[in-house]
């Protein structure tokens, strides 16, 4: 589901061609330059081969102007506010308004700006007319993959997203510590929640706690990183564990079959081990080789299905 993000983190990125301004604002590269033309929204700069250049301020100045204008200003106006109250208008608009279309724009807007308000704000419009499992579904899985494209592209830095990841990552942690004060009141399965040694994508994993949270089930969430022996110490305590993982790029498809070898060997004095794995390296399984206690789901949406 969501595309790793595996970027040097030195690597931050401070100037965008118009593609990159095209594909993060969704405004058309033809407009963009008659919008600079006509109006002197923004200031390229050129290279020597004079191709345009555009600074971390130009584009979020873009962000800012595009939110503006899918919310009926017209670009006229745009352009007769002074720079430095633009970002005022656009907070003040995210503020008193729902968002539940342009929130993805509101969010990448967030995202560029390093604004937390706009997130906050953002978030709290949505959750008027909706609940945080539509919120996650409608907006963060499509702004997660929007985010994976726009790395592909070399169009955000690694510090865009460790931001904006993080700022999701709270909010599905808020909305899971408020389940857990609540005993769980289904005791058939216990889920134990890791990531693979070396793996780090965990916000499809905590979403899933999340989700297994509220359906009444007690989940153990180790998090990243877990070397596989390390399991045996929950295993001494709980007699019907699930085990659930997420595999976006550990194991490495070479080595997947190996892993789930070596797994079925720590868990072979368990009683019914059970082991249930997503992710993007699911696609590598030899399936003729799978371990009778392991299944595999292509979505968080079709394992929560089956809780």
């Amino acid at each position: 589901m969501f595309k790793p993000l595996l970027k040097n983190m030195n690597n931050v990125k401070k100037y965008f061609s118009i593609r990159d301004l095209e594909n993060l604002s969704g405004i058309k590269a033809h407009t963009i330059r008659i919008w600079e033309k006509r109006y002197n929204l923004l200031s390229p700069e050129r290279t020597d081969t004079n191709i345009r250049t555009y600074s971390l301020k130009s584009l979020q100045k873009l962000l800012n102007v595009t939110l503006l204008y899918h919310n009926g200003y017209k670009i006229s106006k745009i352009a007769k506010i002074p720079e430095g109250e633009i970002p005022l208008v656009v907070r003040e608009i995210v503020a008193k308004k729902s968002y539940k279309n342009h929130a993805i724009n509101a969010f990448k807007l967030a995202m560029v700006n390093f604004d937390q308000r706009i997130f906050f704000n953002t978030y709290d419009s949505l959750l008027q007319d909706s609940s945080f499992r539509e919120v996650f579904k409608e907006t963060f899985i499509p702004l997660l993959n929007e985010l994976g494209l726009l790395w592909q592209t070399d169009t955000i830095s690694p510090a865009h997203e460790h931001f904006i990841t993080s700022l999701i990552k709270q909010k599905i942690l808020l909305n899971t510590e408020r389940l857990q004060y609540q005993k769980p009141t289904k005791t058939d399965k216990v889920f134990v929640a890791f990531l693979p040694e070396n793996e780090i994508h965990e916000i499809g994993l905590l979403y899933l706690n999340y989700e297994i949270v509220l359906r009444g089930y007690k989940c153990i969430y180790l998090g990243q990183t877990i070397p596989m022996e390390n399991l045996v110490d929950v295993m001494k305590y709980f007699d019907n564990i699930y085990f659930l993982s997420y595999f976006t790029v550990v194991p490495e498809k070479d080595r997947i079959d190996k892993y789930l070898q070596d797994f079925q060997d720590v868990v072979k004095d368990y009683n019914d081990p059970r082991l249930w794995i997503l992710g993007r390296q699911v696609q590598h399984i030899d399936m003729a080789q799978l371990p009778s206690f392991v299944k595999t789901y292509t979505s968080i949406e079709e394992l929560v299905s089956k809780l």
